[in-house]
């Protein structure tokens, strides 16, 4: 089946999205507000830096390199990938007035095995046996769950699935922190596992255990960059799309879904352009394409569903150029707050507030790319969770943001500093520009300002989470972190893969044949 399609949004799932159809043979258009693409994968410059302003981990690999493989590509082809050790360092918040001493995590299981003994003598069978389960976990994932449609029960009747029943149950019963846990001790440790979920836009505390199987992914396999930034990635997306015949406008946000006779028949642009399609897929965000791109009556997620719904962590987000360098970072590091429960009752709780002090992610690209930032500089992106509520204000250029964000990043700022052993950090700052719920609300349609997509509880996780087509009306599809099969550049990847099959009439839980593998 092809015709033609109009794609909602120029993010990653976008982007993949119109490059998969295009090679399937559809005469492609896509249209993205913003005067760039990228979505929350975007791209900043002032000074000489250059910050990535969203994604900045490359994890599962196996899932871009099968991308680019159904584009005929090849992942080594697009990017050029650089290995990094350590995978993360990792402070912990200091007992007394001096940091404490920095955890580094080298990836491969020797190394995660050698730091668990270090750190909790006799510990090393027990993560032996954690790993295990990860990686059965995230083969079963892969090959059962994160490409099916769920237009059937097929994949979920698949004799591999039953067999595993007697495992799965406890998995999905019981909190990732509980099963944590009950297996270690050292509260470094049971961080280091546990705050994968936050990558999943959930607390290790509602997390179900069954995503332990991150952990397959930087102790196991490894991390990786792109030189050139995220904003590489989304660079070869966009070529690929356009090589195969894609139609890729910025500047063109759609104003309204069309719709006649119960089928989307094409988009109308806020200038009131129309542009008619056979079909239609909104990548934007869920709630948005659903409350604001759609009339009440062709609504499948209404105002009353999201009632019920958790739309992950908001996040204030830093970008700092700084004149000097900061051996004290590796490429990712973490600071853990010592009081976790707290920390994410902050976030997500029933009285929520900015966490103070709290646990914070900063990536200093500059550690490994040359080119984001001035020779004897550094560039880092700091990303602190935070409640998802635009209420907080918005973010700004050289602290001219609300006076909350403002005071959160100041605060930030003085914590990285005292817990790394960087006391002139604030002083040397020469390029500094913050991002809260509320720009993520205003520039990217993001529901409550949320910064990654409809957590990953139990009740919004595979068969529970939002499909990719509309109930209501035909022709309309889905993709994106609102949507199967959830957050993250891997996971939006193979949500433009489920368009591509649906529209085939797919209904497995396999991946698409790749070319070189089908005769192609």
């Amino acid at each position: 089946m092809s015709g033609s399609a109009a794609v909602v949004g120029g993010g990653i799932a976008g982007l993949a999205t119109a490059a998969l159809l295009a090679r399937d043979g559809w005469e492609v258009t896509l249209f993205e507000a913003r005067p760039e693409l990228g979505g929350r994968a975007g791209s900043w410059e002032r000074d000489g830096f250059r910050f990535d302003t969203g994604p900045s981990w490359y994890l599962m690999p196996e899932v871009f390199d099968h991308f680019f493989r159904l584009m005929g590509t090849t992942a080594e082809a697009e990017l050029d990938l650089v290995p990094l050790t350590p995978a993360y360092r990792v402070y912990p918040e200091p007992e007394g007035d001096a940091p404490s001493a920095p955890v580094d995590v080298v990836s491969g299981r020797d190394a995660a095995r050698a730091l668990f003994e270090e750190r909790e003598p006799g510990s090393g069978p027990q993560l032996d046996a954690y790993l295990d389960s990860a990686g059965e976990a995230y083969d079963l994932a892969v090959s059962k769950f994160l490409y099916d449609t769920y237009q059937g029960t097929a994949g979920l009747r698949d004799p591999a699935v039953v067999r595993r029943l007697p495992q799965l149950a406890p998995l999905l019963a019981r909190s990732l922190e509980r099963h944590v846990a009950q297996r270690f001790d050292d509260p470094v440790l049971r961080q280091i596992l546990g705050y994968p979920a936050v990558f999943l836009g959930a607390s290790p505390a509602t997390a179900p255990a069954l995503y332990h199987l991150m952990s397959r992914l930087d102790l196991d396999e490894g991390v990786l960059y792109p030189q050139g930034g995220f904003t590489a990635l989304i660079a070869a997306i966009a070529r690929l799309a356009e090589s195969a015949g894609a139609t890729l406008r910025t500047d063109a946000p759609v104003e309204r879904i069309l719709v006649t006779g119960g089928a989307a028949r094409g988009v109308r642009l806020a200038d009131g352009t129309v542009h008619h399609a056979d079909i239609v897929v909104s990548t934007a965000d869920l709630h948005r394409t659903e409350t604001e791109l759609l009339a009440p009556a062709e609504r499948t997620y209404p105002d009353r569903w999201w009632e019920k719904r958790n739309p992950g962590p908001g996040a204030l987000l830093l970008l700092l150029g700084v004149d000097g360098e900061l051996p004290q970072l590796a490429h990712h590091t973490l600071l853990f707050a010592a009081d976790w429960t707290e920390n994410f009752d902050d976030i997500f709780g029933a009285d929520t507030r900015i966490p103070d002090p709290a646990s914070i992610y900063i990536c200093r690209p500059s550690a490994t790319d040359p080119g984001v930032a001035p020779a004897g500089s550094e560039n880092l992106f700091v990303l602190v969770p935070m409640p998802a509520d635009p209420s907080l204000g918005h973010g700004g250029e050289d602290g001219d943001g609300d006076p909350a964000i403002e005071a959160a990043a100041d605060r930030v700022i003085a914590q990285i500093a005292d817990w790394t052993g960087t006391p002139d950090l604030a002083d040397r700052i020469r390029v500094r520009r913050t991002i809260s719920p509320a720009d993520f609300e205003s520039d990217l349609g993001a529901w409550r300002g949320g910064a990654l997509g409809l957590a990953h509880t139990l009740r919004q996780s595979a068969v529970f989470r939002p499909r990719n087509a509309s109930r209501r009306v035909d022709g309309l599809l889905y993709a994106g972190t609102s949507v199967l099969p959830g957050i993250g550049l891997p996971m939006c990847l193979i949500s433009a893969e489920l368009v591509a099959k649906r529209l085939r009439g797919d209904k497995s839980a396999a991946r698409l044949p790749e070319p070189a593998a089908s005769g192609a």
